[in-house]
C-alpha cells in the first residue's frame, strides 16, 4: 500500500538529488526490517531475499514502461507530443537502430532531469528485441530479463549500466 504512494507519477516526479533518494529509500529499508527472520541482515541483503528492488530501479522501469506506452500509442498523440518534446522517433538510423530517440541540446541544468532528456540515453541503449516488443506484458518481461543483472536492482547507490548498442547486442543474439 505505500509503495503505491512512493511509485504514483513516477514519470512526472522523480527525484535526482542523493538525498531525496535517500530518503525514499529509507522507508523501504524500515519496512523490510518488519520481517523479523531477515532483520540483522544488511539492507540489499533483506531485498534480495525478499525479491523486491529498490524504489530507484522501479523509478526507472516506470520511466521505460512509460515510453514503451508513448511509442505503441496507448496514450492522446496530442500529449505525448508534448511530454516527449523535440524528441523524434527514427526508423532505422545509420546503425539499423529500430524507435531511436534523438535527444535535444540542452541549454539549462533545469531540464536536464525532465522526462525525455533522463529516459532518451536508456532507451537507446535497450536492443531492439526488447523496444520492439508487441505487447506491454512482454515489454515488461523482456525488460526484467535484460536487466536481471543490473547492481541498481538491490543497491540504490549504484547506477543503472548502460549496455551495449543495439547492434552488438543483436550479434549475439542470433
Amino acid at each position: 500500500m505505500i509503495r503505491a504512494h512512493l511509485e504514483d507519477t513516477v514519470s512526472v516526479w522523480n527525484p535526482h538529488y542523493q538525498t531525496l533518494i535517500e530518503k525514499l529509500e529509507q522507508v523501504q529499508k524500515r519496512a523490510t526490517k518488519l520481517v523479523v527472520t531477515i532483520k540483522k541482515l544488511h539492507c540489499e541483503e533483506r531485498l534480495r531475499r525478499l525479491k523486491l528492488p529498490t524504489l530507484k530501479y522501479r523509478r526507472i522501469r516506470g520511466d521505460v514502461i512509460e515510453l514503451y506506452k508513448i511509442f505503441m500509442l496507448k496514450y492522446d498523440s496530442d500529449i505525448t507530443l508534448k511530454t516527449i518534446g523535440k524528441c523524434t522517433q527514427r526508423q532505422y538510423d545509420t546503425r539499423n537502430r529500430r524507435f531511436a530517440l534523438q535527444q535535444s541540446h540542452i541549454q539549462y541544468d533545469m531540464r536536464k532531469f525532465i522526462f525525455p532528456n533522463r529516459i532518451i540515453p536508456l532507451w537507446n541503449s535497450l536492443p531492439d528485441y526488447v523496444v520492439s516488443s508487441p505487447t506491454l506484458n512482454t515489454f515488461k518481461t523482456r525488460l526484467d530479463r535484460f536487466w536481471e543483472n543490473q547492481e541498481v536492482r538491490y543497491n540504490w547507490k549504484a547506477d543503472i549500466l548502460y549496455t551495449k548498442s543495439r547492434v552488438d547486442v543483436l550479434i549475439t543474439v542470433f
